[in-house]
């Protein structure tokens, strides 16, 4: 007893210290400080004024002879309005992206002819620029219409008395600010009314609301529960350009800067130390990026005060999370509503890696830096900016997908095994335990994800088009969003069901040389009357060899269960205890893979899934009308039961 007190007690002090806010960015300076340190609105430098050509020599030409080309192409666009029955469309039938076709544009468009003047600066695009600003300052709402039923004035149309601040609006105020920025003096000689109404509108719009009411991305949701989301440091990043930018009374300034750092810390403060996005790596660029994007325009207004942030842990974990998570170079391990898809800002991923000193990150961002696709930013347009100086060294840097041999992220629950480290050649498996109240969640703890040579094999769907329906009240009538469309059993009828409460327990990461395995029990994760004591699966990579899954079955009375795989191939059964998957990847490689299983105790049906509802859309984007569920049947109803499945090459 005398040996168990002393350690008892460093256990509960060392839960006591780690369980307290870190308050990393808020915390390391008073107001007093942060006045100090900011550098002078007048003063602030942040990139080259337009006028400054020498340093704009410096500026990669091909990246910007590329947004000079796109400029000249919308010299006859034509502004369009938004009309009130284009926003209703959301809450008349759910689509979501009718609106969004009209108002995207108008910020790309303004983002391309912003760059067009600064390559130019002959003034030829300045009056194309002005209608720019005056039809996005005459919108009734720079949000979305989905966001709007977050707010005071519920769904529909916006009450413009009540403006909210949501993910477009935020990014729409950093488009404006840009402009103000390096147009201001050229606007002025034109008419001293464009500035007034840009700074009127984004002070109306942004600063105001966001300085006075509370949204709920700043925080805990409002039964102080679930931690905010990838909302949090992308409207953040966005507010703070404009407020560094356009705020000219410095301590206003100071004062909004002080609250993002506090809005950030409720971000970051809850994020696991392992640095998992909860989200997926398909919203990791508008999650952890975005914390390192706010990190990064903080160093530039403070002469590098924040540089410390990019020796925190945590903060590292948060970048080395995308490439950790990556199978091939075009497909990354997808869960809740990410994208299987990999869609890679290189520059990005390459300069958090230089931030945090990380080899790897650094090799993972310039594989991809041919993405560039001449196109101006439809948001987050400082990221542009940074990339246009950084080009030279991005371009020289050593180029490698790390593609490491195992990850294991204890908080997130997610396990990552191939066969060969720094390789796609072979079997790939991803795996994850949590809870089903995860953000953008979809009912998957316990599901897992088998690829070979880099190309998918056994499936996470993903998400699809985002409607109304994706986040209310029937979220999980959609077919993608539930357990039995995922890798997963369904037990006496019951799927897996939504909220904290149902979750992965006695969760375990074994690995060696020869094998990666992950064990959790998924009981928790149904509700009590599908009568589950025990369901204890193993995900085992066995390297070189094969993919085994284990389910041991423990039921409170005899019921029945079905086994659930999803595959993009067609399947079919060649032999009782062998399913034959047609394996096609998009190199034309072709080749048979067998799941072998207990003829004795399943029947098996393979079923076509059809493509046919909106939400649809994304998916079939994804994987075409390829999707195919495989129906593992119990045939005798027993307490007790083991199902061993076997993946493995013919």
């Amino acid at each position: 007893m005398k040996k168990i007190i002393p350690i008892l007690v460093l256990f509960l002090v060392c839960k006591m210290l780690f369980s307290q806010d870190q308050n990393l960015l808020s915390g390391k300076y008073s107001i007093e400080e942060l006045g100090k340190i900011l550098i002078a609105s007048e003063k602030w430098v942040p990139f080259p004024k337009i006028n400054d050509r020498q340093a704009w020599s410096k500026a990669d030409q091909e990246m910007m002879k590329a947004y000079f080309e796109e400029a000249q192409k919308l010299l006859t666009y034509q502004w369009p309005t938004l009309p009130a029955t284009t926003t209703l469309l959301f809450v008349r039938n759910g689509n979501r992206s009718e609106y969004q076709r009209l108002s995207s544009p108008k910020r790309s468009a303004l983002a391309a002819l912003l760059l067009g003047e600064i390559y130019e600066n002959k003034g030829r695009f300045i009056d194309h620029i002005i209608n720019g600003v005056w039809s996005i300052c005459e919108e009734s709402y720079w949000g979305v219409p989905a966001h709007l039923g977050q707010w005071h004035a519920g769904s529909g149309l916006p009450d413009v008395s009540d403006p909210y601040v949501d993910l477009f609006a935020a990014e729409t105020a950093t488009f404006l600010s840009w402009v103000d920025y390096f147009l201001g003096e050229k606007l002025d000689t034109v008419s001293p009314q464009i500035r007034k109404r840009i700074y009127y509108e984004i002070n109306k719009r942004i600063f105001a609301p966001v300085m006075t009411f509370d949204h709920g991305w700043m925080g805990l949701d409002r039964n102080g529960e679930r931690r905010p989301n990838n909302w949090n440091p992308w409207i953040c990043s966005n507010w703070l350009n404009a407020a560094l930018l356009l705020e000219k009374d410095d301590a206003r300034r100071t004062e909004m800067v002080a609250k993002i750092l506090k809005v950030l810390d409720e971000f970051i403060n809850p994020y696991p130390a392992d640095g998992g996005c909860d989200e997926g790596p398909g919203y990791w660029h508008v999650a952890g990026a975005s914390v390192f994007d706010n990190i990064s325009m903080l160093n530039l207004a403070t002469n590098n005060a924040f540089d410390y942030a990019f020796r925190d842990e945590k903060i590292r974990n948060m970048g080395r999370f995308i490439y950790r998570t990556q199978i091939s170079e075009k497909y990354v391990l997808n869960f809740a509503d990410a994208s299987p898809k990999s869609n890679m800002s290189g520059y990005l991923i390459w300069r958090f890696g230089k931030a945090i000193d990380d080899k790897d990150m650094q090799g993972f961002g310039a594989w991809f830096q041919g993405n560039f696709n001449g196109k101006a930013p439809s948001g987050q347009f400082f990221r542009t900016l940074f990339d246009l100086f950084e080009k030279e060294e991005f371009s020289k840097a050593p180029r490698f997908l790390p593609l490491p041999k195992e990850v294991w992220l204890p908080d997130l629950q997610v396990m990552v095994a191939r066969d060969k480290q720094g390789s796609t050649d072979g079997f790939f498996v991803g795996a994850k335990g949590g809870n089903n109240d995860e953000s953008h969640n979809h009912n998957d703890v316990g599901n897992y994800v088998v690829y070979y040579n880099g190309f998918p094999l056994i499936i996470d769907v993903g998400s699809g088009t985002y409607t109304a329906k994706t986040f209310s009240p029937r979220r999980y009538e959609i077919w993608s969003n539930r357990s039995d469309y995922h890798n997963l059993p369904t037990i006496n009828g019951f799927s897996q069901k939504e909220g904290p409460q149902y979750k992965a327990a006695q969760v375990s990461f074994t690995s060696n040389s020869s094998f990666a395995q992950l064990s959790l029990n998924l009981a928790k994760a149904y509700p009590a009357e599908a009568g589950i004591i025990g369901l204890e699966r193993t995900i085992r990579l066995n390297r070189g060899k094969n993919v085994e899954i284990t389910d041991l079955v423990n039921l409170s009375n005899p019921g029945s269960i079905v086994q659930h795989l999803m595959t993009c191939y067609p399947s079919e059964v060649v032999k009782p205890g062998e399913l034959l998957v047609h394996f096609n990847s998009e190199e034309n490689q072709t080749m048979d893979f067998i799941i072998r299983y207990n003829p004795v105790q399943l029947n098996v049906e393979v079923e076509k899934i059809k493509l046919e509802t909106p939400e649809d859309g994304g998916i079939r984007r994804n994987w075409g009308e390829t999707i195919h569920r495989i129906n593992f049947t119990s045939k005798d109803s027993k307490t007790n039961s083991k199902f061993v499945f076997n993946i493995s090459k013919k």
